[in-house]
């Protein structure tokens, strides 16, 4: 029997001409931390599109690299390269086995990317994947609403601890990342 993977919560958050991704470092196989501090954060076209990814590790880094040759191919066009990836991965024999997620940002856009075919931009300027999600997004909802005097990043750091204190899937080795 395949260990069931779980790990992570990754946020994306804009916020005042800021877009900031963050994503805690825990990787668990079963009810065990296989790995405290995996980097989830990669930056693509020199910083100016910042991902974030969820689930299989592995199964990422292929969707990562294949999300970057989308980019080149239609000449960095960031909503464009992620509906072409969301079309492979639903119906490509190789990729729809895939089990991941990915939020993909630049200065204008943050998206989700699913391999059911989704390509979803939050209304609210807020994205959240992984098993923690749920809980940082509440919180960075809550902090976008009432507390305008922190930055972006400054909420990212502060939902995705809320985050770590709640979800046992997720740690405090946070890695963020601005779009440049």
């Amino acid at each position: 029997m395949k260990p069931i993977i779980k790990s992570t919560t990754v946020l994306a958050i804009a916020h005042r001409g800021e877009v900031v991704i963050g994503a805690d470092g825990q990787a668990t196989m079963g009810n065990t931390v296989a790995k405290s501090n995996v980097r989830k954060i990669r930056k693509l076209n020199e910083g100016k599109i910042v991902t974030g990814f969820a689930g299989s590790t592995a199964d990422a880094f292929t969707l990562i690299e294949r999300f970057d040759e989308k980019l080149s191919a239609y000449k960095d066009n960031m909503k464009r390269a992620a509906i072409e990836l969301a079309k492979d991965w639903r119906t490509d024999r190789f990729l729809r086995r895939l089990e991941a997620m990915m939020i993909v940002a630049d200065k204008n856009d943050i998206l989700i990317i699913s391999g059911t075919g989704d390509v979803l931009e939050p209304d609210n300027g807020i994205a959240a994947i992984g098993s923690g999600s749920m809980y940082a997004q509440a919180a960075a909802i809550a902090l976008k609403k009432h507390a305008e005097a922190l930055s972006a990043e400054e909420m990212v750091k502060e939902s995705l601890h809320i985050a770590a204190d709640i979800c046992i899937y997720t740690n405090h080795n946070l890695i963020i990342e601005k779009v440049s």
